[in-house]
């Protein structure tokens, strides 16, 4: 069962912020990892690889021609447009965010629903749903990851540091 979940979103390719964020979501022990999209490359995904096992939805920059059968081949569980979680007991759905339909069909379902795609750190309510991105790993002024803890689904941000050639 799933107790801990960390959470990722729009590397953009970026493997060395990946593979920060990856090492301490490991560090701080959760059950499984998920990657909200905008993947951006095969290197990505092979930081994923490994325990706990990591489950990705693709996101508007992502060839999912390319990374959905690589992904498959690693190892890692494809859930795209929309996967849905159990954690602790409670319905958790992720998606990118940038697809509507995917979104609109997690609103007052889930209790709570992940998304990427802005960049931008959010923690909102719609209804009896809870909607939270964990930020990013590209293109934001502060690069986070996230973590999701416990049947009461306590969210935290976790910094990750930028990639000194940003």
């Amino acid at each position: 069962m799933i107790h801990r979940l960390g959470v990722l979103s729009d590397t953009h390719g970026r493997t060395a912020s990946c593979a920060r964020a990856v090492a301490r979501l490991r560090e701080i022990g959760v059950d499984a990892i998920v990657h909200l999209g905008d993947v951006g490359t095969r290197a990505v995904l092979e930081e994923l690889v490994g325990e706990p096992p990591a489950q990705v939805v693709f996101g508007n920059c992502d060839d999912e021609d390319d990374l959905g059968p690589y992904a498959a081949c690693l190892g890692i569980a494809v859930h795209h447009p929309l996967g849905r979680l159990d954690v602790a007991g409670r319905s958790v759905g992720f998606t990118h965010g940038h697809l509507p339909a995917a979104v609109a069909s997690s609103i007052g379902r889930d209790d709570l629903l992940l998304v990427g795609h802005t960049h931008r750190i959010t923690d909102e309510r719609h209804g009896r749903t809870r909607v939270v991105n964990p930020g990013a790993l590209f293109r934001a002024g502060r690069y986070t990851c996230g973590l999701i803890d416990g049947p009461d689904l306590r969210v935290s941000w976790i910094d990750v540091g930028h990639d000194e050639a940003t």
